[in-house]
C-alpha cells in the first residue's frame, strides 16, 4: 500500500483564476496543503457457478463416418446434461472442426490421408454448483474425451466488489488520518476518489483432456475467490488551530 503526503507550495495555486481577475503583479491565492492515500481493499467470496469447456472428438477413415460418429455422440451429450438440469440456454456450441489425419513417409514420400478427425466443442454453465461434478461426469460417460477448461466463479461478484471498495476507502482514510493527526492537523473536505484496477473473481482452471470415464464422481472443491479493488483520494489537511 503506498501512502504518501502531497504539500503544495505557496505559489501555485490549485484553480488558477482567468487572466482577467487577476491583479498585474499579485502574487497567487495559496493552496492549502493535502493529504493522498492508496488503499487496497479484499472481500471474500464461494464460487456458486461454472462454465466447463467439453468436447467430443471423433476419429474414422472418412469425414463423413467420422461426422455421423461425433453427431451420435454429442447428441448423448446435450440430451444427458439436459436431463440433469441443465437448461438449453446454458449450453452452446463453441467449436466445431473437421480435419484429415494425415501420414508422412519417413523417406520423405508423399503424405497421404489416412482418416478424419471431427472436434464438437461446447460451452456448458452451470447454475448451481452441485450440477458441476455430474455434468461432468455424465458427458464422460457419453462419449465426451475432452475437458479443456472449467472456471468457477460467483453469483454474489459484484457485491463481493463493492464490499471491497468499501473495504478499500476505508483503508486509504484511516491512513489519511493518521498521517493528518501526525501532522499535527486533521482531514478537510474530500477533494478526489478514484477505484483502481479489479482483479476478477473467477478461478480458472486448465483442466487435462480426459480419455475415460470414471465410476466415482469427479471432486470438484469451490475454496473461496479473493475479490481486490483499489482506490486513491486526496483530501484537503486541516492544521490546528494555533
Amino acid at each position: 500500500m503506498s501512502v504518501r503526503v502531497v504539500r503544495r507550495a505557496l505559489g501555485i495555486s490549485l484553480f488558477a483564476l482567468p487572466a482577467s481577475a487577476q491583479l498585474p503583479g499579485a502574487p497567487p491565492a495559496p493552496v492549502a496543503p493535502q493529504i493522498a492515500a492508496a488503499g487496497l481493499g479484499e472481500s471474500r467470496v464461494i464460487p456458486d457457478r461454472a462454465r466447463i469447456q467439453i468436447a467430443v472428438q471423433t476419429r474414422a477413415t472418412t469425414a463423413a463416418a467420422a461426422g455421423a460418429a461425433n453427431a451420435k455422440k454429442q447428441r448423448a451429450v446435450i440430451d444427458t446434461l439436459r436431463a440433469l438440469g441443465v437448461a438449453a440456454d446454458q449450453i452452446t456450441t463453441t467449436a466445431y472442426s473437421v480435419q484429415p489425419e494425415m501420414q508422412y513417409d519417413k523417406d520423405g514420400g508423399t503424405p497421404r490421408v489416412v482418416g478424419y478427425v471431427v472436434t464438437n466443442g461446447l460451452r456448458v454453465e452451470a447454475s448451481r454448483f452441485d450440477l458441476i461434478a455430474p455434468a461432468i461426469d455424465a458427458a464422460l460417460a457419453k462419449g465426451a474425451n475432452s475437458i479443456d477448461q472449467l472456471e468457477l466463479f460467483s453469483s454474489r461478484a459484484d457485491e463481493a466488489r463493492r464490499a471491497s471498495l468499501a473495504d478499500a476507502v476505508g483503508k486509504a482514510r484511516a491512513d489519511a488520518e493518521t498521517m493528518a493527526r501526525a501532522a499535527g492537523g486533521s482531514l478537510g473536505r474530500l477533494l478526489e476518489l478514484v477505484s483502481g484496477e479489479q482483479v476478477s473473481p473467477v478461478q480458472p482452471f486448465a483442466v487435462a483432456q480426459v480419455r475415460m470415464a470414471k465410476a466415482s464422481s469427479t471432486p470438484i472443491e469451490p475454496g473461496e475467490t479473493t475479490v481486490r479493488t483499489s482506490v486513491s483520494a486526496r483530501w484537503e489537511f486541516v492544521p490546528a488551530p494555533r
